[in-house]
């Protein structure tokens, strides 16, 4: 696993793997799980917190006068200032702002959906769909529902992780026959306990949404379209080759610079361009007669789970939402973790009105779920404790507690059966 772990880093600055499973844990402060974990955990998150008391930091001496810019307080929108007690009149000024920040491109209506394959598969009725953009090539994606579901169910916006790899999309967290892709069965192996996670939770009793994101599997960048000096080299010939596919995902992964720039220069960002196209996805799910649009959820882990935080807070129909893996703050980005991530996370300027969690708290008092791993690389133990405490404090003030929970994990960066467990027991609470 530290290979793949080595590997992520190397491919994508690392926005989204998982680790297989381990024990269940909950907690809300450091001093009240050390007593439940082992004593090589404890000792490598007391090291992980001893690195924050020093003058170190990824931009060195800048470090400390940066988080003085935004982060060493309450930013201007924050629903947790003094001045913003209504609801009713803070949500429509801090939503404005945040979109306007995140700048979502406009992107059309609903497209034409194409179903180009059903069948039946381990117990699951599964559509194979597509529909075209104004951009790109079209954009498949995956329906799953139980198979003798006769009346319209709950939906579930399942969102695939980043992992390094995009050549794939949907086929990350989900399995639709016996001939699974060895990297795949690996994938979901070594990140979801061998599980594909959106059939699983379809079984509950779910009409399940998956989509390839852009720009991985069908929404990729194909090395045909691009100028063949910034090709290294490669083609898109035999692409099902685990040696091709790990060729291109280095290669897209370097290609993200370039991406992030032109997307920036386009007016836009990338969490934007997710929301536009996520947007769709669930526009064609709402909409179709076997699901109840007045209940949908959304999840995933880490890439999935950033998907989450935007999509989940700034999009109401977006009833239960569960965040996994992808929840830190923007101090945290600033001095410690930036290099573990892509750019698909960043939104300039807004860090000024609302902290990195506080885009989820945007959806308040929807309920909302987020799970972490203790030994996650992609941030640090006291960052994500102080994110709990910023969403904790949101609902509390917004007087919904109860529609707030976080759970810690022992183990590194995974969406494990037990966190999926979890995870769906609070969407059935919510959404059946």
């Amino acid at each position: 696993m530290k290979n793949n772990r080595r590997k992520f880093l190397k491919n994508a600055g690392m926005a989204g793997l998982g680790m297989a499973g381990s024990r269940f844990l909950k907690g809300a402060s450091i001093t009240g799980i050390e007593s439940a974990i082992t004593p090589s955990i404890i000792e490598k998150r007391k090291i992980n917190i001893m690195t924050q008391n020093t003058d170190l930091s990824l931009i060195g001496q800048y470090g400390k006068w940066a988080t003085t810019l935004a982060n060493d307080k309450v930013p201007s929108l924050s629903f947790r200032r003094k001045e913003f007690s209504d609801l009713s009149k803070w949500h429509p000024l801090a939503e404005a702002k945040a979109r306007e920040r995140i700048s979502i491109p406009d992107i059309g209506s609903m497209p034409e959906v194409t179903i180009k394959k059903q069948y039946t598969y381990d117990g699951l009725h599964i559509e194979e769909l597509s529909w075209k953009l104004p951009y790109g090539r079209p954009t498949d994606a995956i329906i799953l529902k139980p198979s003798d579901a006769k009346e319209p169910l709950p939906g579930i916006m399942a969102f695939h992780d980043h992992g390094g790899n995009k050549y794939f999309g949907t086929r990350k967290i989900t399995k639709t026959g016996d001939d699974q892709h060895m990297l795949m069965k690996e994938h979901q192996h070594n990140y979801y306990s061998g599980r594909a996670w959106a059939n699983e939770i379809a079984r509950r009793g779910y009409v399940v949404m998956v989509s390839d994101a852009f720009p991985f599997a069908s929404r990729r960048v194909w090395l045909q379209d691009v100028p063949e000096q910034h090709r290294n080299g490669l083609n898109d010939n035999n692409p099902e080759d685990p040696k091709n596919i790990e060729a291109y995902n280095e290669w897209a992964g370097n290609h993200e610079d370039i991406m992030a720039k032109s997307l920036f220069s386009a007016g836009t960002t990338w969490p934007g361009v997710f929301m536009a196209e996520d947007r769709i996805a669930l526009d064609i799910l709402s909409a179709r007669k076997d699901v109840i649009k007045e209940k949908i959820g959304c999840g995933g882990l880490s890439g999935g789970g950033m998907r989450t935080v935007f999509t989940g807070g700034l999009d109401p129909r977006i009833k239960c939402a569960v965040c996994v893996g992808f929840m830190t703050t923007w101090k945290d980005f600033v001095l410690n973790k930036s290099f573990t991530h892509t750019w698909m996370t960043y939104v300039p300027i807004l860090p000024n009105e609302l902290d990195f969690p506080e885009i989820l708290g945007l959806r308040v008092p929807l309920p909302t779920m987020v799970l972490n791993d203790i030994d996650d690389d992609l941030y640090t133990v006291p960052e994500m404790h102080a994110s709990d405490r910023i969403l904790k404090e949101i609902y509390e003030k917004a007087k919904y507690p109860e529609r707030y929970k976080c759970s810690f994990y022992p183990g590194e960066h995974k969406f494990d059966a037990e966190m999926q467990k979890e995870a769906f027991d609070w969407f059935d609470k919510w959404l059946k």
